[in-house]
């Protein structure tokens, strides 16, 4: 995992530097400033999400605590959340007073339910001191730029835009890599 956050690291200091040239070279000092702000500020929300939720998954897998069913596949709970395109034949049952099943139905999503502290043990990632730091920094930096009227939306947003796709892109090839070894 290590070898992967280096990589990551060496490619987006490489893109950043590239970035800065071309922005200097091409644009101005107003081009510099928002892409240099805009990449930096979206880098940390990434490394901070990244150490968030890695965080969090591993507090699951120390305390036990799965979440996952293997019983369906994620594309089959996406189109048929409620399996009603199942090829399993389920024998018909004997028709029920339309009452009593809302009963019984109602009675199920009440066992649903989640508590309060299983819902604030998923939103630990979101609410991260990390990520709330680095957005905060993102907002800061936009309102910087703007007051100070150095603010240039093409290159802002894409500076923006490029940590994302490079870590994704990263890790999709590394994923593909380790699956043909």
């Amino acid at each position: 995992m290590k070898s992967i956050s280096i990589k990551i690291l060496k490619v987006l200091l490489g893109v950043d530097l590239l970035l800065l040239i071309g922005a200097l070279l091409f644009g101005n000092a107003n081009w510099a400033y928002n892409t240099q702000v805009g990449f930096i500020t979206s880098t940390l929300v990434m490394v901070a999400s990244v150490i968030s939720y890695r965080r969090m998954v591993n507090t699951r897998v120390e305390h036990g605590i799965v979440t996952m069913d293997d019983s369906k596949d994620v594309i089959d709970k996406l189109e048929d959340p409620y399996d009603l395109y199942s090829e399993e034949v389920v024998a018909e049952e004997p028709e029920e007073d339309l009452a009593t099943v809302v009963k019984e139905e109602k009675k199920k999503l009440k066992e649903n339910k989640r508590s309060l502290g299983q819902t604030l043990k998923d939103t630990k990632a979101a609410l991260s001191i990390y990520r709330l730091a680095a957005y905060g920094l993102l907002i800061l930096g936009f309102m910087y730029l703007n007051r100070q009227g150095l603010l240039h939306i093409p290159s802002y947003l894409l500076a923006l835009s490029l940590p994302p796709m490079i870590i994704v892109i990263i890790l999709v090839t590394q994923k593909e890599n380790h699956s043909q070894d």
